[in-house]
């Protein structure tokens, strides 16, 4: 009998999953249609059209791909947007299954849309949504899932995920700032790399040919950058290889490297401006992560151990991993932050009252929302800062190589002269 049951266990609980089917048809006043529906065979969407008043003329499985799933990779943008939809149309009554059926039906990236159906399936054939969503752990995280379990299990499922939205939203905007700090200036440093390159490999040498025809011995500096030219030109290649190898082992060293990564995450929190900027981000993660999973009713160790992963950096989530060690055996969570040395003084006195005062969710919140202004400004004043030194160093880069190759011009006029 327990074999028997346990074989029960095992078997799955939808063991022949929805489909996409497309098909064609005519309606009542004899109007052509086509559309796209989910069955678990042919003859089941023929049957659902013929109740919709349509009468199918084909009906087929829909071709997949040629190269496997098309369309581009489900980012934290589509879960963000995804996830307000879902909270949207629960508050306003709609049913999950079809709330999931609405959103899918609106999707314009296929690997997405396969997602939802895939997600929709499971819930049809009897998971929970904390269930269905524990399939796709790259799309919903730790966080993700423990907050909609805790929502099911309180009855309160349209009220988390409008929190979860929030939370989305407020995260995705925060991490909009950062690359906007960020992408600035590394694209003008790439672009100014590439201008001097094309000018060393196509302009340099055509000034050098005119530099032979001088007869004389060239300027220092002009000297140099005519070396220079004859070495790229000669060896582009292995400069090319050496440039792609170091982005490469730099970003594999930082992915399975964990002190690597420990040295970067410590060292950009010392970098004038920019460490200013990535340490007011990661104590907005976490207070607003915090909060968030608090507020849901996660109990406070299990809240910390989802929190550190989603501070972004190695130095702050082995923090919140210490915190949560000390809150696990009687500490206060204050007096935790305040042993790990990484927190400003106003955060842990806010996270202070708010435990006295039973409301550490809301003083959390606005803890998040006042260094989440706080990295605002600082991209404004980062962004007003940097525009002038690049222009400098644009400035100084090309106008320098300029001159140089024009430095033996003026000499032979002063000298003609």
């Amino acid at each position: 009998m327990s074999a028997t049951r346990a074989a029960a266990k095992a078997a799955p609980r939808n063991p022949n999953p929805l489909q996409p089917f497309i098909w064609t048809g005519v309606d009542k006043r004899g109007t052509k249609m086509k559309g796209e529906s989910l069955g678990k065979n042919a003859s089941l969407i023929k049957a659902e059209l013929r109740k919709q008043g349509i009468t199918p003329n084909m009906v087929r499985a829909k071709p997949k791909p040629l190269f496997g799933q098309a369309g581009k990779t489900i980012s934290a943008r589509d879960i963000a947007v995804f996830s307000r939809q879902l909270a949207t149309m629960m508050q306003s009554g709609v049913p999950l299954v079809m709330s999931f059926e609405i959103i899918s039906g609106g999707q314009q990236n296929p690997r997405m849309k396969a997602m939802l159906d895939d997600i929709r399936a499971s819930i049809e054939g009897g998971s929970t949504l904390y269930e269905a969503i524990g399939k796709h752990p790259m799309q919903f995280d730790a966080l993700y899932q423990n907050l909609v379990k805790a929502g099911e299990s309180a009855g309160v499922l349209d009220t988390v995920l409008d929190t979860i939205a929030n939370y989305k939203e407020n995260i995705e905007a925060l991490k909009g700032k950062i690359k906007k700090a960020m992408f600035y200036p590394i694209v003008v440093f790439a672009v100014a790399i590439l201008v001097s390159a094309i000018l060393l490999l196509f302009v340099v040498p055509q000034f050098e040919d005119v530099f032979k025809g001088f007869g004389a011995d060239l300027p220092a500096f002009t000297q140099m950058l005519v070396d220079m030219s004859r070495f790229m030109t000669s060896y582009w290649w292995l400069l090319l290889l050496i440039l792609i190898g170091s982005i490469f082992s730099f970003i594999q060293a930082k992915k399975r490297s964990r002190k690597f990564a420990h040295f970067l995450d410590r060292a950009i929190l010392k970098v004038p401006v920019f460490g200013e900027l990535m340490k007011n981000s990661a104590i907005a993660r976490f207070a607003r992560t915090l909060a968030v999973t608090f507020k849901a009713g996660v109990p406070l160790v299990e809240a910390l151990d989802i929190v550190a992963g989603a501070t972004g950096n190695i130095v702050y989530e082995q923090a919140t991993l210490r915190i949560r060690d000390d809150v696990s055996v009687g500490y206060q969570l204050n007096t935790a932050m305040k042993q790990v040395d990484v927190f400003p003084h106003m955060v842990i006195q806010m996270a202070a009252i708010g435990e006295e005062a039973g409301a550490l969710d809301d003083m959390l919140i606005k803890v998040a929302e006042f260094y989440e202004q706080e990295v605002n400004n600082a991209v404004d004043a980062l962004s007003s800062l940097i525009e002038p030194m690049v222009m400098v160093f644009i400035g100084t880069l090309v106008g320098g190589m300029v001159i140089g190759m024009y430095l033996p011009i003026f000499k032979l006029a002063s000298t003609l002269g």
